[in-house]
């Protein structure tokens, strides 16, 4: 027997949690020059409890080829990716107007 969602009630396979949660998220994106005036993209605004970060990082890290990591609820990514950011947002279904550049 499959599992069951707590929140919806629907069928593990069925749920659609995630995708109404990718859609309510207000997200910020920026670039900021760390260590050695290193260029990281920093994307912010999505919540750890309805999205899974590691997942999504590991996602755009290879969309983009590059190294990053999830560090206190943002997804850091290196290098300045921040114009290609939103597109790759909206196609892994968050929702365009919700998405800032900065």
């Amino acid at each position: 027997m499959s599992e069951i969602c707590v929140k919806c009630g629907l069928v593990k396979e069925l749920c659609v949690c995630e995708t109404i949660a990718k859609e309510s998220q207000l997200i910020k994106v920026f670039t900021e020059a760390k260590k050695f005036r290193k260029i990281y993209t920093i994307i912010e605004g999505i919540d750890q409890k309805e999205i899974d970060m590691k997942d999504l990082a590991k996602k755009l890290k290879a969309q983009f080829a590059c190294g990053g990591t999830v560090k206190e609820g943002k997804v850091e990514l290196q290098g300045n990716h921040k114009n290609k950011v939103k597109d790759v947002l909206v196609k892994l279904g968050f929702s365009p107007d919700a998405i800032e550049v900065r």
